[in-house]
Formats: C-alpha cells, structure tokens, sequence
C-alpha cells in the first residue's frame, strides 16, 4: 500500500491484490488448527478453520494459475473458486464476502480507499443476503464492523496505511467483544472462530503488502514464507475470560440440549432446470420448514446450499427437482466434540485386528442379504484382479477395517474393500486404484469414515469413464445401512437419496479407552477409563467395559428403537461377547438384537441403533 498521506489511491495493483490473497489464504492454513480449536461444542460447523482453509485455497489455487493478472481475472478466480471450494456454514459465508469483495472491484483501474469502502459494503450485503437467519456474535458481525469502520475512515480521507490499520484494528475490537453477544462463546471463554479466521486472513494479506512476510508464489499457491520480520501472531486478548485446556477451551459446562437439528447438510446442484428468483425463494421456504442455519447461494449454472436439518434425504430429494447434487456432505454436529477424543486414543493405540470369521447365510440389519448375490450383480469380491471382461450396471467400494466388518461388507455386495478408517486414511490414489479393479458402469463408494469423504470425492472428480456416487458414510454401521437401501432399480440419484436417508436413521456408539486424563460434559476421565461415545458425545465412563457398553447402549435407546446391531471388537473375547449378547437380548426384549464379529481395533464393540 502507498503511504502518501495526502492521496487515497492504495497503490494496489492487480498483480498485488493476487499476491494479498494468496498471502491471506496462506496465513489462515497455518493457523487453521488454532481457528478449529476455539470452536466449542455446540457451536455448528465444529471445523471452522478447516473449513474456511478449504474454502479460499480452493480460490488460491486459481488465483496462482494466473500468468498475467488484471482486476478482471484475478476477481473472476477469487470468487468462482471460492464458491466452488465452500464448505461447512464458515466457508460459505465467506465465499459470499469474496464474492461481493470481488463485484465491488469489478472494472476498476485504480483502488481507493473509497473503492475499498464500497467494495467491503457490498461484501458484507452479499453475505447477510445469503444467510436467511443472520446471527450477530459470528463473522457477520465482525465483517460489518469492518466495513462500517472503512466507510467512516474513507469519508475522513484517512491516508491508506492509517485506513487500513484503523479498520483492522477495529475489526479485532469487534471480535473480541462476540463473545457478549452469543453466550455460547463466553461460557467457553473464546471468541467466534470464524470472525477469527477473516481477521487472519485480512491481517495476512495485509503483513505481506505492507512486507512485514514474504511468499514466493512464482510456483503455484505452495510457495513457502521467505521472509518474516514478526513472530506469530499470539492468540488475541481474552479480556478476562476463562481459558482452560489446551487453547483456552473450557467444555466442560456445555449445554447440548438446545440443538434442534443435528444433521449439517450441504451440497451443491448442478442447475438443468429454470432456478428463478420466485423458484428459489420457495426452495428456501421448504428447507426452512424443515431446518434452520440455511445458507442458499446460487448463479446462473449451480447453486450451494448449506442448512441443519434432522432429515437430510428430503432436503436431497427436493434439489434433485432442479438437477443434479454434487460435493454432498453430512455431518452429524454433535460428533465433532467426541471425535477429538477418538482421535487422541486412536493415534495412541498399536492395536491391530487378529483374524477373524467368516459368516454364512448372515442376517444383517434384520434383512437376509443373499438379495444382492444373486445373478445381476455378477458379483466377484476380489482386491488384485479385475472384475469379468463384461461391464456391470453397477458396482460396490467401501472402506473397512477388521475381518469380521470386512467379511460383513462382502455379504452385502461390496466388489472392493479399502482397508482404512480413523487411523488409516486411504488416499485419493487408493480411492482411483480401487474404482480401476471395479468393472461397472455405477460406482458407489462409501468411505464409512468423516474424515474419507473428502478423498472420495476427489477421486470421483477425477474419473471420466465411469459414474461415481459418494455415498457420505461416517460409520461402518450407517455403510451397512446404506446398502441394505439399495436399489437396483432405481437410479443413481434415487439410490443417493434413499441410502443417505436410511443412514440417518442410525444412531452409533462405540466404545474405546481414554489415553490420557481429561475433564469433558462435566465428566473426569481418566487416562485408561473406557469411555462410551455415541452421537450426542460422551455417554458414559468407568473403568469397567461391560458397565460402559451397557450404560452406553441404554442412552441410545428409545421407544421407538426396533434393530439392534452390535459388532465385538478383536479385543474382546468370544466367551464375553456372547454373555453381552444375552444380556442385549434378555433387557431389550422388543428389539431385534444383532451380534457379529468385526475384529476391529481400538473399538472393544461397535453398537448401532435403528
């Protein structure tokens, strides 16, 4: 930025507005972690700074590729990219601030800092537009507060170095003040974690104009820091707030009562029907009698969509009226404060699965399989050789993890079996090598794991000669649920629909050990506990596994709870897993009960509740 006291031309060039986002990208993916752990259960979209990392790298990617930048290329990258790229509530909102960003530049030959003013407004417009119920407290509120402090500094003909440090300082003011605003936040003692996440790329792009960092970009957006003439930003000022744990985070009085819709659901439509204005308002309206947190973002060729909802099959089903669903994802909000957990124990245990058994004429889920091993699906369940030289309709690929799930998984159809899970994440090469061995026309995959999907994706983006259908799986048990609702009849999208819809029907809960001492929900676990951990977070601990899988399994199940599936782990002994069998069968007498060897690792049992 030019320091000419007496003129507002910023003196940014369209090469330097290329170079301040892909620095702004860059200083939000190194402290994505830190933005991820000022998310406090049950704040929604428990993954802010992955989410918004993904979000404008998708944008830098674009942005990098650009040989000979000018105002109208470098915009059209930043906000088609970061559109494309948006994931989780975080994410889309800031797509929506791109984008207007973008607009209010459109055509310019010079910047001021008035054009900055106006092209702030229409940013902060664009995304209060975006989101149907807009709270104060978030990223809304510190973009607004932004833009209000650069229009009052632009109107007073405030120099650009003055300009741009009064509106970024203003903007930390405001962040640090949301936690007045959302009670949620100054329970936990943090402020928003998306607020925070703009302040730091806003403050990224800023160091790097200003030369305080340095990037070379000159091949590709995975350029590295060259140069720094600060240290790390520390974390802003609490203000007195409570700051517990590792980052300041205190869980342990949390309230997760109040969340209505626990399903966030996105996706985008690939629009071939007409999608006006009077078409989308409707759309919204039937999305909001069924959910809330709706984000709706639309162009003339897609449309994302973003909205908590306890029914996501039907938020599917009826997009599907206006096209095609790409990058689908569910994720289940009151799971992100329980996976840090998981996370910790499993990187923490060398378990591996012993060997397992097979089964025969197995009922799973209370159906027969045989169904799907009849003629038509030419079923061969092999990993090193191809399928027939004859193309089938359609084919399986699923992740799994122990010879019991695997086995499990084989009786249902599935062709191929990626061994992965929480631990072992298959790549997208796995993902591309296995969808080679398929021989079909139809591919679904089911990744069974949250952190898989992403890759799964990728690999069907990249696929030209076969059709490729993510089927969003986080559990082994909702993978089996998915493709006990297969058709064969029906459609690829049909099938997408009906499967994701069973799945959220499952209820899961697995059972594992803590691997080091904690406080969380008001619960103190210590190291080596066994800890019960079902959708909703951590039911149960003792130092008891029996005690905890059958308290664990009591909070699962209601009245309306048919079908009980449990799966034993390659830690637990025969001899004891069938004494819990009869144990399930004698307490739940109105149940279906379901016992199967999975010879998983880390997890003594796997329950699933439908």
């Amino acid at each position: 930025m030019s320091q000419n006291d007496n003129q507002t031309n910023v003196g940014l060039d369209a090469k330097g507005l290329q170079y301040a986002f892909l620095a702004g990208a860059k200083s939000i993916e190194e402290k994505k972690e830190y933005i991820n752990e000022l998310n406090v259960f049950p704040v929604p979209d428990g993954d802010t700074g992955t989410n918004m990392t993904l979000t404008i790298t998708s944008a830098a990617k674009e942005v990098a590729a650009i040989t000979e930048p000018t105002f109208a290329n470098v915009t059209k990258a930043m906000s088609t990219g970061s559109l494309r790229g948006a994931r989780g509530n975080s994410g889309v909102i800031l797509s929506q601030l791109i984008r207007g960003l973008c607009k209010g530049l459109e055509g310019q030959e010079e910047i001021t800092t008035d054009i900055v003013a106006e092209a702030f407004e229409r940013a902060v417009a664009t995304a209060y537009k975006a989101v149907m119920k807009p709270k104060e407290g978030t990223i809304l509120t510190v973009a607004k507060g932004l833009s209000d402090k650069a229009t009052e500094l632009a109107k007073a003909k405030k120099p650009p170095l003055e300009f741009a440090v009064g509106v970024l300082e203003y903007g930390r003011e405001v962040l640090n003040k949301t936690p007045d605003m959302l009670p949620v936040l100054k329970e936990a003692g943090v402020v928003d974690s998306g607020g925070e996440g703009l302040m730091t790329i806003l403050e990224g792009a800023f160091a790097a104009l200003t030369g305080k960092v340095s990037y070379d970009f000159s091949n590709g957006y995975n350029g590295e820091m060259i140069h720094a003439t600060r240290s790390d930003r520390p974390a802003p000022d609490s203000s007195g707030l409570r700051l517990t744990n590792s980052l300041g985070i205190d869980r342990k009085t949390i309230d997760t009562s109040h969340i209505k819709f626990g399903y966030c659901t996105e996706f985008v439509i690939i629009l071939e029907n007409d999608f006006p204005k009077e078409t989308e308002e409707k759309f919204k309206e039937f999305l909001l009698s069924i959910g809330d947190s709706l984000v709706v973002v639309s162009d003339d060729t897609i449309c994302k969509v973003h909205v908590h909802t306890n029914h996501p099959g039907q938020a599917f089903e009826k997009a599907m009226e206006y096209g095609s669903l790409t990058s689908m994802k569910i994720d289940n909000m009151r799971e992100e404060h329980r996976e840090k957990v998981i996370t910790e124990a499993e990187k923490a245990a060398a378990g591996k699965a012993v060997a397992g058994k097979s089964f025969e004429n197995v009922q799973i889920a209370g159906h027969n399989v045989s169904w799907m091993n009849d003629a038509s699906t030419e079923k061969e369940v092999k990993t090193d050789n191809k399928e027939s030289s004859k193309q089938k309709e359609y084919g399986f690929i699923a992740v799994s993890v122990g010879s019991g799930m695997n086995d499990i998984f084989k009786d249902l159809g599935v062709d191929h079996l990626i061994e992965g899970g929480q631990t072992m994440n298959p790549s997208t090469e796995d993902m591309l090598n296995a969808i080679d061995k398929v021989n079909a026309k139809t591919i679904y995959i089911l990744p069974n794991n949250k952190n898989i999907i992403l890759a799964a994706n990728q690999a069907r983006d990249l696929t030209e000669d076969k059709e490729i259908v993510v089927v969003p799986s986080k559990t082994a048990p909702q993978g089996v649920a998915a493709l006990i609702a297969f058709d064969a009849s029906a459609s690829a999208e049909d099938n997408l629909s009906h499967m994701t819809s069973d799945m959220s029907n499952v209820k899961t809960g697995q059972v594992t050990y803590a691997v080091r001492d904690t406080t969380i929900d008001g619960k103190t676990i210590n190291a080596g506990d066994i800890m019960g951990i079902d959708d909703n977070g951590i039911q149960s601990v003792s130092t008891d596994l029996v005690e905890t899988t059958k308290d664990l399994l009591s909070h699962m199940i209601d009245e309306d709870s048919e079908l009980i599936s449990i799966y034993y782990g390659a830690e637990v002994k025969e001899e004891d897993a069938k004494e819990f069998e009869q144990y399930v069968i004698e307490t739940y007498e109105d149940c279906d009960v379901e016992f199967n060897y999975g010879g998983q690792p880390i997890y003594y049992y796997i329950l699933s509740v439908e």
